[in-house]
């Protein structure tokens, strides 16, 4: 029956569609099964059922090794026992048989305990996902949500109408908003509108991703570039200091004339770690100035990539739009030629 509804469904939407020429139907899934597992409440209350349930398998193990004793015992004392003794104990095994499958009924039968209980604890939470799937459709305009994990027959279904994250997000909202305050609850609504038209754009992510790259590399190379001036003032520092204790000696006669012969070594390998740092510097100003020229290529290309998508979706409109005026003035014709 499930089945013959599903295939009705497909066939309205069909034919809907055929039809429908300003807006195309809007077919949405969600799996109920991933999204239960992802809500905090259901896992809880699952943990509570599987507990109880458990107790429940050890109390039946009890009564079961119970039994078993009772007839390992008729076994073994059946030669001492009169024939009355023996029917007694019979019949109270029976009767313990019968009690322990008769508590199995009512714990783990199709209206036992298990059921019951599991129905009061899952349902408040399945309502939730309803709610949230409902007002998900309305907002979103679809014209159909289906559950992937129910009985219906889904042979295939594209991820991108998954809406199951959306319904997960939805619920997780709810639950924030409840502890936010009135600002909070502002800033809340305005985070989720940007997620939301993120959700709704793939686009619009891809350049923010782009955005958030130069960006990157831009914040990289204002870092670069403050480490070699960091530097830079550095090694003058040093430099100057030696300067000024040079003089210093010079002036107290400290200086001897062994070191007034030799070529200062100290200030030679200054100079040579200047020179090396600016070559570094230099090295990472070329690469700096590389990466900004290909981040603008390929913001060039992304943009002509982007124009040449519109362009074809316009021209797309257009032949739908030709395609349907064409259709119309046939069907007008028709009815034109069908008068007598």
């Amino acid at each position: 029956m499930k089945k013959l509804i599903f295939l009705f469904f497909v066939i309205l939407a069909s034919i809907n569609w055929s039809f429908s020429q300003s807006r195309g139907i809007k077919v949405g899934y969600i799996d109920m099964a991933y999204i239960l597992d992802k809500v905090p409440a259901y896992a809880e209350a699952k943990n509570q059922l599987d507990q109880k349930a458990e107790k429940w398998k050890q109390e039946i193990e009890t009564k079961k090794n119970d039994i078993l004793k009772l007839k390992e015992v008729l076994k073994t004392e059946r030669v001492l026992l009169t024939k009355e003794l023996i029917e007694e104990r019979e019949e109270e095994i029976a009767f313990q048989e019968k009690e322990l499958l008769d508590y199995q009924q009512k714990r783990f039968g199709p209206n036992g305990d298990l059921v019951v209980q599991k129905a009061t604890l899952v349902k408040p939470i399945q309502d939730q996902v309803f709610n949230a799937v409902q007002d998900l459709a309305e907002a979103r305009k679809y014209d159909y949500v289906f559950d992937k994990s129910s009985d219906l027959t889904m042979l295939f279904a594209a991820k991108k109408h998954d809406i199951s994250d959306r319904v997960i997000s939805v619920l997780t909202r709810a639950e924030r908003r409840q502890q936010m305050s009135k600002k909070q609850l502002k800033e809340e609504e305005s985070k989720e509108k940007l997620e939301d038209m993120i959700a709704d754009n793939p686009e619009m992510t891809e350049r923010q991703k782009q955005m958030e790259e130069r960006k990157a590399a831009r914040l990289k190379m204002i870092e670069e570039k403050k480490l070699a001036a960091e530097e830079r003032k550095k090694a003058a520092d040093e430099k100057r200091k030696q300067q000024l204790e040079e003089k210093n000696n010079k002036k107290t006669g400290t200086v001897s004339d062994t070191s007034k012969g030799k070529p200062n070594t100290e200030t030679s390998t200054i100079d040579k770690t200047n020179t090396s740092k600016a070559d570094e510097n230099k090295a990472a100003a070329d690469e700096a100035k590389a990466q900004r020229e290909a981040a603008k290529t390929k913001s060039v290309e992304d943009r002509k990539k982007l124009i040449e998508d519109r362009k074809k979706a316009a021209e797309e409109r257009r032949k739908q739009q030709l395609e349907a005026r064409e259709a119309a003035k046939k069907a007008k014709d028709s009815v034109r030629t069908a008068k007598p």
